[in-house]
């Protein structure tokens, strides 16, 4: 079975090419706002991904947005999905605090090395699933 990585608007299209053309699969993600693809609250152990890619604006709610980003992404805890937060290193300290409670599941990487990231899990997803 392929391996599917869950993306929010806005990612990389160098990335998203780059891991379809080595074999996984891609499915667009929405934050409940932009209506970019499903919203990555809905994601259950019938559709899940194996990886989600976002970048930190995606996650963050406006000023008097009753939700915080852990919340945005309950789903993903809940069953496991990795989630990489493509944020500047220079920045990630600041936007940690931003973010709030950090789930276990959640890393923020620096844009430069998320698609090397995303490989490595997608990898050892499948020598653990094969």
């Amino acid at each position: 079975m392929k391996k599917i990585v869950g993306y929010f608007e806005g990612t990389d299209p160098n990335w998203l090419t780059s891991l379809n053309a080595q074999g996984y699969t891609t499915l667009p993600l929405s934050n409940g706002f932009d209506g970019h693809g499903m919203n990555v609250a809905m994601l259950s152990v019938n559709n899940r991904v194996d990886v989600v890619l976002a970048y930190l604006h995606k996650l963050m709610p406006a000023e008097g947005m009753d939700f915080d980003s852990a919340t945005l992404l309950h789903a993903t805890t809940v069953y496991e999905i990795p989630v990489l937060i493509a944020c500047p290193m220079k920045h990630q300290d600041t936007a940690k605090e931003l973010f709030g409670t950090i789930p276990p599941n959640v890393q923020f990487v620096d844009p430069a090395g998320i698609q090397s990231q995303a490989e490595a899990i997608l990898q050892s997803a499948a020598v653990a699933s094969g």
